[in-house]
């Protein structure tokens, strides 16, 4: 298999791993996170460095994930994004063996499709996105890159969203709006 660092140790690292695991194509060589925290472990793996040892880190391993959450802003998942890609390691897209995701549907590098999720076709789904645990992405849906569509979320047919996007848990949009960029949309909301 091949060995992947996860970026970011706290919450949505932990729901990461659990992704990664199952879908087999992966092993875990280590976590980034803030040097506080190094020789700690996150549900059994090691804490080996944090961002000012990326640059060494890129020439022994490959393959990186941003597993940093994102709620307030996109800010530093886009920072981190810009370094890793400086920095040439290549950023998967990561997609759980229990979503549904159409064969028609693209998603980009640096993504991941949590459980349960289910992407319908003719979508497009951009760069370092969390699609989180069971999610509705209906047909026709457009999502920029850097964006969070939270747990329980249903995005409608032909909904575009923007860039820099947090659409809150078991929020649910009308069908064929337009989300500008960095929007942030709290949980539990009707968006039409």
């Amino acid at each position: 298999m091949k060995e992947i660092i996860l970026i970011g140790g706290g919450g949505h690292c932990k729901s990461c791993i659990d992704v990664i695991e199952q879908e087999g194509e992966y092993t875990i060589s280590g976590i980034i996170d803030t040097k506080e925290v190094i020789g700690s472990k996150v549900m059994g793996y090691p804490v080996i460095g944090c961002d000012e040892n990326l640059p060494s880190l890129s020439k022994k391993y490959q393959y990186a994930l941003i597993t940093l959450g994102q709620i307030q802003t996109a800010e530093k998942r886009i920072k981190l994004f810009n370094l890793l890609n400086g920095l040439e390691f290549t950023l998967p897209t990561i997609i759980s063996p229990t979503a549904y995701v159409s064969q028609h549907s693209s998603i980009q590098k640096g993504s991941i499709v949590m459980n349960h999720v289910f992407i319908n076709a003719a979508c497009h789904i951009g760069e370092n996105c969390i699609i989180n645990t069971a999610a509705i992405i209906e047909h026709d849906v457009t999502i920029g890159n850097h964006c969070h569509i939270s747990t329980g979320a249903v995005v409608n047919g032909g909904v575009k969203i923007g860039n820099e996007v947090f659409y809150g848990s078991n929020t649910t949009s009308k069908e064929g709006i337009q989300i500008p960029n960095k929007t942030f949309i709290k949980a539990g909301n009707l968006v039409k």
